[in-house]
């Protein structure tokens, strides 16, 4: 018999778990993760031109639950798929733009800068996330007795990706402009890398601040969220909607670490527009600035939207 708690389907990114668990938990669900894997030939084929078949998964699940929270690429299939066999036993929420027909889930979450329109879409301010002032209260000690001064910068890095190649020559740019402002200011730097920062990266990183800073070499959930408490200010690179919309959680300044592009980033570009418009981020350039705003908190917010769908269907 399903019970009412949520499946997770995820590619087993970090940003798509943190979007898909921090809505199970705004919901107020239980939850279990499952990571989608394809067979080889479906990884390379939009949703779009995929069967809707268990068959292209290469390693089948069990599926208890009656939410289906899916997020990413790969679990657009597997969620239209389960939808198909269990009706309306089950409620699907598919977070990001599916690039399928928006009628396939239930409930469709993603950013105003993704253009979605539709009876069953929720729009967010930036990217839903799993992170919680509580839990950046709760582990704030975890990097302080390392971090020890006044006043603190967090630097937030991401990794390449299809918009931007993340070079050596980039990031020597980044973490020379860091330097002049930050650490000639007296600024103690603490490094927190993403699931996406390559070793060559962080080793330059370390390279350039290992005297009187704090850069953390592996991927380390609590030392990310007690900088996060500990900081003043803070930096995220420009690759990451995801982390930047983490870091707008705090409602300290956050400033944007912009890179050479390889291609056009239009969604990019309105997200910036956006959060700069809501007083939340600026861009890293040649001064020091201290601004407030109120934290950002789309979770809960969307959450409250997808129980009333829920509700209309019957699911709760």
């Amino acid at each position: 018999m399903l019970k009412l708690k949520a499946l997770l389907l995820t590619q087993g990114m970090h940003g798509m778990i943190s979007q898909a668990e921090g809505l199970a938990k705004a919901l107020g669900l239980s939850f279990k993760h499952e990571n989608i894997k394809l067979k080889k030939i479906w990884n390379i084929i939009p949703p779009k031109l995929t069967p809707v078949s268990e068959n292209i998964l290469e390693n089948k699940f069990i599926c208890d639950s009656r939410v289906i929270i899916s997020c990413g690429r790969k679990s657009v299939i597997p969620s239209i798929s389960l939808k198909r066999r269990f009706k309306k036993d089950i409620f699907t929420i598919h977070i990001q733009d599916p690039k399928v027909n928006l009628n396939n889930f239930d409930s469709i979450i993603c950013p105003e800068h993704d253009n979605l329109d539709g009876e069953n879409v929720v729009k967010t301010k930036g990217a839903i996330h799993y992170l919680t002032n509580h839990e950046i209260k709760k582990n704030i000690n975890y990097l302080k007795p390392k971090a020890e001064r006044k006043k603190i910068v967090t630097l937030i890095l991401g990794g390449p990706n299809k918009y931007y190649s993340f070079s050596e020559n980039q990031m020597n740019t980044t973490f020379a402009k860091i330097k002049n402002l930050f650490v000639y200011s007296k600024y103690k730097l603490i490094v927190i890398p993403s699931y996406r920062t390559p070793e060559n990266i962080l080793k330059l990183a370390f390279n350039y601040f290992n005297d009187n800073h704090l850069v953390i070499k592996e991927r380390d959930k609590k030392a990310y969220l007690s900088s996060l408490g500990l900081a003043d200010i803070i930096i995220v690179t420009c690759d990451s909607t995801s982390m930047i919309s983490e870091a707008a959680i705090t409602g300290k300044p956050v400033y944007i670490a912009q890179m050479k592009h390889k291609k056009s980033i239009h969604r990019f570009e309105k997200f910036y527009k956006l959060f700069k418009d809501l007083g939340i981020i600026r861009d890293l350039e040649d001064k020091i600035e201290y601004w407030k705003y109120k934290g950002l908190d789309e979770v809960n917010r969307a959450a409250n939207l997808v129980k009333e769908q829920m509700k209309k269907n019957g699911i709760i």
